[in-house]
């Protein structure tokens, strides 16, 4: 794994920021009087689900595979959120929300990309487990010869170190600005309380999608240049999930940041320490010590590390399963708006197309 180079910050809009007129510092002045709970309730709930990932004790606890799972856990929570949202603002289809589809049609095909490479990295990684298995069940055969114990070992360690997804720096950079493209082709027309509510609920799941992905594709890429650091715009200082969120980024950061210099295995803890007793084991066989106790200390490793990535794909997988059931529904609203317009009902192969978007 290579040690980290230095990045300038990975600044979520370097032209400015586009929802700054959604922020004024009074940041319901421009909200019509029945839609500040739907946001306040939003916006609290992004703000904890931001604070739930920030160890209380234990800075050790980042960048664990059960961290992890909670990452995209709180990932998929959040994406669920803003379909609530949507359904409690109970915007009518119009021109303004075909603008809303658009946006995030466009966020929601690239964390389908992401989480497609998250998931193919976790496979990848679940398969380095099965041939570590392998070995020490040779290991656990009295007659096999050293030189075959210590070749499957060292199989394990190049599997481990071979080719990790590449394509995710692209993809995250694409996504801000693809949300750059979006900020200079907003509507000319004045947005509704209901479309502030919504676009500015927006900035807060792009910002923590973005955050959270770039966290994965740094720790799964073993490349700093895929981690952002996500700035936060002065208009956005009173916004309640703004302090949680750069409190988050800090710490993590900092924690990967330090891996990387330190030239480690890898990021992820969990597996670093199962490098470290396959480490302790191929030297005992080398000297032809006694391998039992480390065979059996390096298998309930190796089991738990295997429990928890089919935990953090399971995530992924609900994650990919909220994206495509949101982008459906919103499709859905939009499909039935051109139905009323032209007054008919599109024929059921069309229908069936649109799923797949």
């Amino acid at each position: 794994m290579s040690r980290i180079k230095d990045h300038p910050p990975r600044v979520f809009f370097r032209c400015g920021n586009p929802f700054k007129n959604l922020f004024p510092k009074n940041n319901n002045a421009r909200i019509s009087p029945n839609l500040p709970s739907l946001l306040n309730n939003f916006e609290t709930n992004l703000m904890l689900s931001i604070r739930e990932l920030i160890p209380k004790n234990d800075g050790n606890a980042i960048l664990t595979v059960s961290w992890m799972k909670e990452a995209m856990a709180s990932l998929c929570k959040t994406h669920r959120s803003i379909r609530t949202l949507v359904s409690g603002l109970e915007l009518p289809v119009s021109d303004l929300e075909d603008y809303f589809i658009y946006i995030y049609s466009g966020i929601s095909l690239k964390l389908l990309e992401l989480c497609n490479s998250f998931t193919s990295e976790l496979d990848r990684l679940n398969h380095g487990n099965l041939l570590l298995k392998f070995a020490l069940s040779k290991l656990e055969t009295s007659s096999c010869p050293e030189e075959i114990s210590l070749l499957h070992l060292e199989s394990w360690r190049q599997h481990m170190a071979s080719k990790k997804i590449q394509n995710c720096g692209a993809i995250l950079s694409s996504l801000v600005e693809s949300l750059k493209h979006h900020h200079h082709s907003l509507p000319k027309k004045k947005l509704s309380g209901k479309g502030r509510v919504l676009l500015r609920a927006l900035y807060g799941v792009n910002v923590k999608t973005l955050y959270i992905t770039s966290v994965f594709a740094a720790v799964f890429s073993g490349s700093s240049s895929n981690l952002f650091y996500l700035t936060i715009p002065k208009e956005m200082e009173e916004v309640q999930w703004a302090q949680a969120f750069m409190e988050l980024q800090s710490m993590v950061n900092l924690e990967i940041k330090t891996a990387f210099l330190s030239d480690r295995f890898t990021v992820i803890k969990d597996l670093e320490a199962v490098e470290s007793g396959v480490k302790k084991l191929h030297i005992a066989v080398q000297e032809g010590s006694d391998t039992n106790v480390f065979v059996e200390v390096l298998k309930k490793s190796v089991m738990e590390l295997s429990e928890r990535f089919d935990l953090v794909s399971k995530e992924t997988g609900s994650l990919l399963k909220t994206v495509i059931s949101a982008r459906d529904a919103l499709v859905e609203r939009l499909w039935t708006k051109y139905e009323e317009e032209l007054g008919v009902t599109l024929p059921m192969i069309i229908s069936v197309k649109k799923t797949c978007l």
